[in-house]
């Protein structure tokens, strides 16, 4: 049996990557396609005091389980289910809940540091990298924050500023490196989404998928 493609998109913190991705999946829901999202693989932090839970830096490779989430890779590689995490941000852990997730011909696995962990890599037939100027993306996480979270201007920028940024630029900016594609300026650039769905569908074929 042909093994199912698997696509690693990655960016910073509001580069557009998740429109990317949904632009992807849009092009080909028609097929068999799943999109796993790394921030659903951070760690279960139960064994600790919740003080210090609060203290967790969502932005750093520590911070996620890449064991599980390559596990999980590993078995819908085989084209078995799994259980997808989910984790609950108000307590900072991992939720008792799961979802189950079919295998699919196409995976599509979206986060900031998919790139970072060299075993991920080796898991990803297409690497892309959502390049986006930092002043659009900094606008674009404090349009969300405040509107989508209930955030207040000030501690957002201050996250971003002591956090995010430090962040992106020591592990995910580096991560460009390894992409194979480059894409700029997320999912408003149809020009590239689409030769990267034209790319998709012909690794299909020739795996004798489609």
């Amino acid at each position: 049996m042909p093994r199912p493609v698997v696509i690693g998109v990655t960016g910073g913190s509001g580069s557009g990557k998740t429109s990317v991705t949904k632009a992807i999946y849009e092009s080909l829901k028609d097929h068999s396609i799943l999109v796993l999202e790394q921030d659903y693989y951070y760690k279960d932090q139960r064994d600790l005091p919740f003080e210090e839970r609060l203290q967790t830096n969502y932005d750093h490779p520590l911070a996620f389980d890449n064991d599980l989430l390559i596990e999980h890779i590993e078995k819908l590689l085989r084209y078995e289910a799994i259980e997808k995490p989910v984790y609950d941000y108000s307590i900072h852990t991992r939720s008792e809940n799961v979802i189950p997730v079919e295998p699919q011909d196409v995976i599509i696995l979206e986060g900031i540091l998919v790139l970072e962990d060299e075993r991920l890599r080796e898991l990803m037939d297409i690497k892309l990298y959502v390049d986006t100027d930092a002043d659009l993306r900094i606008i674009r996480r404090l349009t969300r924050d405040i509107k989508e979270r209930g955030r207040n201007f000030d501690s957002v920028i201050d996250q971003y500023l002591n956090v995010v940024r430090p962040m992106h630029n020591q592990f995910i900016e580096p991560t460009k490196r390894y992409a194979d594609v480059i894409i700029p300026e997320g999912g408003q650039n149809h020009v590239a989404v689409d030769l990267m769905v034209t790319k998709i569908q012909t690794i299909l074929e020739q795996k004798s998928i489609l």
